[in-house]
C-alpha cells in the first residue's frame, strides 16, 4: 500500500520558475539556469513512491537537494510545481489549518539539531505536541512516558534535557516525533551531529525500533553507508535530481550512472549484499521420493560428490553423499532415509556476506539457503563467500 507519493516535484527559488522549469525539462544544468534566470533549481522534477512500513532513504552530498525535497513533503516549503500526496490526498492543496491537522496527526518531522527546550523536562518536551493538540496533562504523561520507554529512556522522563549526552537528546527528538503516533516520520540528517559510536548505536536502535513500530520512514542522509544499513530503498540525488532509486543491493551492483557508481565505488559490499545476491539455483537436488541410484546418476552428471534432498514442497529434508548413496544402491536399498545427514549449514535469503564467513569456515557442505518455509531456495559454496561478492568463476562443487 504505497503511504506516500510524489509527483514531478519541483523547487525552484527566484522570481521566474516557470523559466527555470523548461530550461530544466530541456536538460539545461542547474549552473547554467541560475546564470540565465537567476533562480536556483532546488528539487527537479521528483517522483516516487513510499509504501507503508518502509524506511526510505534519500541520500546524496550537500546540495543535492536532500533536504529541500523533505521539507516539501510536509511544506515547511512549499513545491513551486507538482504533487505530494499522503493516503492519496494531495496536500500541496490544503489550507493552513488543514496543514497543521496533517502535521500533528499524519507526520512528524526528526531534525538534525535536536530542537529541544532547555526550560523543559525530557517528559515536557516530548509531550509538547500533544499540548498543542489541548490534550490533558495526565493522558500527556502516560503517552510520553510510553514513547520514551520505547527509544530507551525509561527513568530519564523528569530529567532536564540539558543533562542527557548528545545521543540522549536525539532519542528525545524522536519520541517526540513518535508520541503523536504519525504515519510518516521525516528524518533529516537526524544522525549526522552525533559521534560516529553514538551515530552507529542510533541506527542500531532505529532499526530494532522499526520492528516495533513499523513507521514509514523518509530518512534524508550523506551518509552512503547509513543509507545502505537502514534504506528497504534509497533514492540518490544529484543536482536536484533523483538518479537512481533501488534497494541497497541494486544501488551497489547496478548503478544507474558514473555518479552513482563513484559513490558506492569504496563500500564494503560485504556489510551489505545478502546471500540471495551470492546463491546459486539449487539445480542438482533428489527428490526424497527418490533412491539411491537416482541420486547418484545426478551428482554423477553434476561432477558433485553430495547432493540435498527436498520432499515434493521443495522443503528440505537433508543431504547425502555420493559414497553412502553407492553403498545403499549396492544393497538394493530403494529409499534415501538411513542416509540423511543434518550436519550441514543454512542460512536466510537476507543473511549478509559478512556473516556467512564463520559458516564457510567451517563447513563440509554448501551452504543451504532456505526461506520461511524452510524450502531450499539456493546453494552457496565456500569460494562465494570468500570472495565476498561475485559469482563470475565460481563452480558448483556440491
Amino acid at each position: 500500500m504505497t503511504e506516500l507519493e510524489v509527483k514531478n516535484l519541483y523547487k525552484i527559488f527566484g522570481s521566474n520558475p516557470n523559466e527555470a522549469r523548461k530550461l530544466a525539462e530541456e536538460g539545461v544544468p542547474k549552473d547554467k539556469i541560475l546564470k540565465e534566470t537567476g533562480n536556483t533549481i532546488g528539487v527537479n522534477n521528483v517522483s516516487f513512491k513510499v509504501e507503508k512500513g518502509e524506511t526510505f532513504v534519500v541520500m546524496g552530498l550537500s546540495g543535492s537537494g536532500k533536504s529541500t525535497l523533505i521539507r516539501c513533503l510536509n511544506r515547511l516549503q512549499d513545491p513551486t510545481f507538482g504533487e505530494v500526496h499522503v493516503n492519496g490526498r494531495n496536500i500541496v492543496t490544503l489550507n493552513k489549518q488543514e496543514l497543521r491537522d496533517l502535521r500533528r496527526t499524519k507526520m512528524s518531522m526528526v531534525f538534525q539539531n535536536f530542537g529541544l527546550f532547555p526550560h523543559r523536562s525530557v517528559r515536557r518536551n516530548v509531550d509538547y505536541g500533544l499540548e498543542i493538540q489541548g490534550i490533558g496533562m495526565e493522558e500527556r504523561k502516560k503517552r510520553a512516558y510510553e514513547a520514551l520507554k520505547l527509544v530507551g529512556l525509561e527513568g530519564y522522563e523528569e530529567m532536564k534535557t540539558t543533562e542527557l549526552s548528545g545521543g540522549m537528546q536525539q532519542r528525545v527528538g524522536l519520541a517526540r516525533a513518535l508520541v503523536l503516533d504519525p504515519d510518516i516520520l521525516l528524518m533529516d540528517e537526524a544522525f549526522s551531529a552525533l559521534d560516529p559510536l553514538i551515530k552507529r548505536n542510533m541506527q542500531d536502535e532505529l532499526l530494532e525500533l522499526q520492528e516495533k513500530v513499523k513507521k514509514t520512514i523518509v530518512f534524508i542522509t550523506h551518509d552512503l553507508d547509513e543509507a545502505l544499513k537502514l534504506g528497504d530503498r534509497i533514492a540518490v540525488m544529484y543536482e536536484g535530481s533523483v538518479v537512481q532509486i533501488g534497494t541497497p543491493e541494486e544501488i551497489l551492483t547496478e548503478p544507474a550512472n558514473d555518479y552513482v557508481r563513484d559513490f558506492v565505488e569504496n563500500v564494503d559490499r560485504t556489510k551489505v549484499l545478502t546471500a540471495e545476491s551470492i546463491m546459486k539455483k539449487p539445480l542438482a537436488v533428489v527428490d526424497s521420493r527418490e533412491g539411491p541410484k537416482a541420486a547418484i546418476r545426478r551428482m554423477e552428471k553434476e561432477e558433485i560428490s553430495s547432493i540435498y534432498v527436498v520432499d515434493k514442497s521443495r522443503i528440505l529434508q537433508g543431504v547425502v553423499d555420493i559414497e553412502d548413496a553407492k553403498r545403499l544402491a549396492d544393497k538394493g536399498v530403494k529409499s534415501l532415509k538411513s542416509i540423511l545427514k543434518s550436519d550441514y549449514d543454512t542460512t536466510a535469503l537476507d543473511t549478509r556476506i559478512i556473516d556467512l564467513l564463520p559458516l564457510a569456515s567451517r563447513t563440509n557442505y554448501p551452504i543451504a539457503v532456505i526461506d520461511d518455509k524452510q524450502r531450499l531456495m539456493g546453494v552457496i559454496v565456500r569460494v562465494s563467500v570468500i570472495s565476498g561478492i561475485s559469482r563470475e568463476g565460481v563452480d558448483n562443487d556440491a
